[in-house]
């Protein structure tokens, strides 16, 4: 199986709020430092899932975090939300504009360590998100995908598939693939507007079981960098 290179590198400092795009990564065994480092929680929820996502406010998807440097490892994030106000992420003024959008009540959450579903890394290809958009009629865009790294490597959709159980090194890192990742409605919101497309998901039902990308550890931390190659399972 031929290699490839990382196209995009993201980072989602808020979760389903919009990322960051990143020029290289050091990436430890959580991952990208401070990737879903802080999330919005529905009070009175006690499950494995008490997340505020876009799902429950789609206008999450219109607001920008800003990773704003303190000299420590925990930064301040800002967010600029609708309208051009920036807010802290920690401040009350945005959890009440939260509420306000959803008629929910939220709380703020943060984890060094992320608040990701599964596993602290997601890689997804090029390729993949083409058939999809494709299918579904929309942009190609890998932040409606909201995975970690993007890897080009060929024309053949859904590969990912085949490296589940395996190991890729990916820049000066050594990621092992756990399993795919199983899709909701979140691929359906445009990642900048919130708008709703259910025709991706149900193209991705019938493409490839609603899965799309892959969920990964690392094994091996290092640097990864646009451009750096991807040694995938031979």
């Amino acid at each position: 199986m031929p290699g490839g290179t990382v196209s995009a590198i993201a980072r989602y400092p808020v979760k389903s709020m919009q990322g960051e795009s990143l020029q290289a990564v050091t990436l430890g065994f959580h991952g990208v430092p401070l990737d879903r480092g802080f999330a919005f929680v529905q009070d009175g929820v006690v499950s494995p899932f008490p997340w505020f996502t876009g799902r429950d406010c789609p206008r999450l998807l219109q607001c920008v975090p800003q990773v704003v440097p303190t000299g420590s490892y925990w930064p301040r994030v800002d967010v600029t939300v609708p309208g051009g106000a920036v807010l802290p992420v920690e401040s009350a003024e945005l959890a009440q504009l939260l509420e306000l959008w959803s008629g929910k009540k939220v709380r703020l959450h943060s984890d060094y360590r992320g608040s990701q579903d599964v596993a602290y890394l997601s890689v997804i290809s090029t390729a993949t998100v083409r058939a999809i958009a494709a299918a579904a009629g929309v942009r190609p865009d890998h932040r409606r995908f909201r995975m970690n790294l993007v890897l080009d490597i060929g024309e053949m959709p859904f590969v990912e598939k085949g490296w589940v159980g395996r190991t890729i090194r990916v820049g000066a890192a050594m990621l092992a693939v756990h399993e795919q990742d199983q899709r909701c409605q979140m691929v359906t919101l445009d990642p900048e507007t919130g708008e709703s497309c259910p025709a991706v998901l149900k193209e991705l039902g019938k493409l490839n079981g609603a899965c799309a990308g892959a969920y990964c550890s690392v094994l091996v931390p290092g640097e990864v960098r646009l451009g750096d190659p991807v040694e995938l399972p031979r």
